[in-house]
């Protein structure tokens, strides 16, 4: 299809941002300074990100009168400052004539193009502004909660999206622009019943189009976004214009950092200019009408470099925007706390990182040396703290006190098991040791969690699951293995992260069936384990302990859940074996470890499906199916 419109010659800038959530004030400041730049290197279009005046993850803040009020204001001075340039950005629109679903005003997700002091309405909108026409309905996005659509208001308009959905015209140096412009969701249309871009193109002749977007990072994510960008320009033969925006934003449980990564397409497809990832800047681009240009490399996005670049990012910008200089990290001489460290020393300083050992009677002579060793690489602050004489006090005035009936008088003593001993030496790490010394040098304490341990509530609640931040609570231990490597090989240069620590078997060192000399460690088998779990939370549709057990019953488990082939039968003899295992984990992951997830620290997400808002869930307990029941009946059957 040859959508393409006449010759042009256009000067363009994408101004990759960084957009503030909620501050309109600090955004619509930017904004006019990349501006006045853009002004004076002769631009005749600048372009920002969806929702860069308010933010996009905003929660309820959306329902302030007051605040809608603000960002229309600021809107006006961008529109103002658009003369002798095309300004088009994204920023919520209001109708106050009209109300949304839920009662509440009309809000749009809008468009605006705005040149010389004026905008430009699209030629079938009812509106001077582009509305976003498909809301993204999963993950962390709401916007059916807030928004109204353009498809819904083509419905009340009994009208169809043919009839109200209209490229934006504008007229620079005497050359009329036919620009097809869309927000976000809008380019992602593969499963919705219409195509944004398939109904502009049919209609009309278009001389690009552009998507502004506020688009948060996920590893792996834009590798599909420039196969899926790139075959739009090529299939209707002109350029295509991505614009996102940087920063952190979040929906209270869960922090997303926003990549930027905005990148023009020409007509065939090819990547012809890119921003760096999480770079704020101007970046210009001449489109001529039926030229040539050189394409660039397509970034790769999908390796452990652009895990630890997003983390790195993330951490950073929250830290800044809570104000915390200090950072309290309690170490084991395992692999999580020893990344967590290298991580945060990297980021804040070593002087600014202080590390906490604090050795029961369990904790062996290995990891006390390791411990020392990682401090000592690091250059970071370090204390021990034995916590083994509190411990004893604690438990010892638990079996001492007496526990009185008062109707009847009887009494009994209180029996502290194994099992609460290792929760009471966990809370006594972090409820007492680490808060106490956070609040004693005005800093706070990190949880240091994987994902695996997340899954399955492997933690103590107001224990090590405590922190203000979960920063490694996105990712596999397997990715916590990767990153300690890069750590050592790329960050520092050098092995600050102790070999030792990477080869020894994990362990949370809580009793002595927890003994590293001997070998033994943590319950979950992470080679196996992390990919089972993955399965459980990341599959666009989930997987269940009915799938599960189909799989291992047609022998394709580790194909389907992407493990190393081999591991299932190492790990269980039997299928009674097997499905004990597979039992206990998802009871845990959908019974006891949904009420700790719920109080657990906010999550810096990185994956497709991160636990806070990004994961939704409900206390309901474990549930197996009717076929699971009876696959299950068979098999063990089969086997006794």
């Amino acid at each position: 299809m040859n959508n393409k419109g006449g010759c042009f010659r256009v000067k363009i800038c994408f101004s990759q941002i960084d957009v503030e959530p909620s501050h309109p004030d600090l955004n619509v400041e930017r904004m006019l300074q990349a501006i006045d730049e853009a002004k004076q290197n002769n631009t005749d279009i600048i372009i920002f990100p969806e929702m860069c005046i308010p933010g996009y993850l905003l929660g309820d803040t959306w329902e302030q009168t007051a605040f809608l009020k603000d960002c229309l204001s600021y809107g006006e001075d961008i529109i103002a400052a658009s003369q002798d340039i095309c300004i088009i950005f994204g920023n919520i629109a209001v109708d106050w004539d009209k109300k949304n679903t839920d009662g509440r005003v009309r809000k749009y997700n809008a468009l605006y193009a705005a040149y010389n002091g004026k905008l430009i309405k699209p030629e079938k909108s009812p509106y001077p502004f582009v509305i976003k026409t498909l809301f993204p309905n999963y993950r962390e996005f709401d916007d059916s909660r807030y928004f109204f659509s353009l498809q819904s208001l083509a419905t009340e308009l009994k009208l169809n999206l043919n009839d109200i959905l209209s490229p934006v015209k504008v007229n620079i140096k005497g050359q009329e622009l036919n620009l097809g412009c869309i927000l976000c969701e809008d380019g992602w249309s593969d499963d919705y019943a219409f195509a944004p871009i398939d109904i502009l193109c049919q209609n009309y002749k278009l001389d690009m189009l552009i998507n502004i977007s506020a688009s948060p990072y996920t590893f792996g994510k834009n590798n599909k976004r420039h196969r899926v960008f790139a075959k739009q320009a090529k299939d209707n033969n002109i350029p295509l214009i991505y614009v996102n925006n940087i920063g952190i934003q979040n929906n209270g449980k869960t922090i997303y950092t926003f990549d930027g990564s905005s990148t023009v397409y020409d007509e065939n497809g090819n990547i012809i200019a890119t921003c760096p990832a999480y770079k704020a800047q101007n970046n210009y681009i001449n489109l001529l009408g039926n030229d040539e240009y050189t394409p660039l490399p397509i970034p790769q996005n999908d390796d452990i470099s652009n895990i630890y670049q997003a983390l790195h990012y993330g951490i950073k910008k929250f830290l800044k925007n809570i104000r915390m200089q200090k950072v309290i990290i309690g170490i084991s001489g395992g692999i999580d706390s020893a990344v967590a460290s290298a991580l945060y020393a990297d980021i804040l300083g070593a002087e600014n990182i202080t590390l906490i050992n604090m050795p029961s009677k369990f904790n062996s002579a290995t990891t006390k040396g390791l411990s020392s060793q990682l401090a000592h690489n690091l250059g970071c602050n370090y204390a021990i703290v034995p916590i083994q004489e509190v411990v004893d006090f604690t438990v010892n005035q638990f079996e001492n006190t007496d526990i009185t009936h008062l109707a009847t008088n009887d009494i009994h003593k209180v029996q502290v098991s194994s099992f609460v001993k290792e929760n009471i030496q966990a809370r006594d790490r972090s409820a007492r040791i680490l808060a106490g010394i956070a609040a004693s040098i005005g800093g706070g304490f990190t949880c240091n969690a994987n994902k695996a341990e997340t899954t399955v509530g492997y933690s103590t609640l107001y224990g090590d699951q405590s922190g203000f931040l979960a920063g490694l609570a996105d990712l596999w231990k397997y990715q916590v293995y990767e990153l300690a490597h890069y750590l050592n090989e790329h960050v520092y240069k050098c092995e600050v992260i102790p070999q030792g620590i990477i080869d020894i078997v994990p362990s949370a060192e809580l009793s002595s069936e927890q003994d590293v000399d001997a070998g033994k460690g943590d319950p979950i088998k992470y080679p196996y384990h992390d990919y089972l779990f993955r399965a459980f939370v990341e599959s666009w549709q989930k997987v269940t302990p009915e799938d599960i057990l189909l799989w291992y019953s047609e022998k394709t488990l580790e194909e389907h859940i992407g493990c190393k082939a081999g591991l299932v039968d190492k790990y269980f003899a039997t299928a009674k074996d097997f499905i004990c295992d597979l039992e206990r984990w998802w009871n845990l992951f959908t019974g006891m470890a949904v009420a700790k997830r719920i109080q657990a620290p906010p999550i810096l997400a990185i994956s497709r499906r991160a636990y806070g808002f990004d994961h939704r869930e409900s206390q309901n307990g474990p549930y197996y199916t009717k076929a699971y029941k009876q696959l299950k009946a068979k098999l063990l059957g089969d086997n006794l």
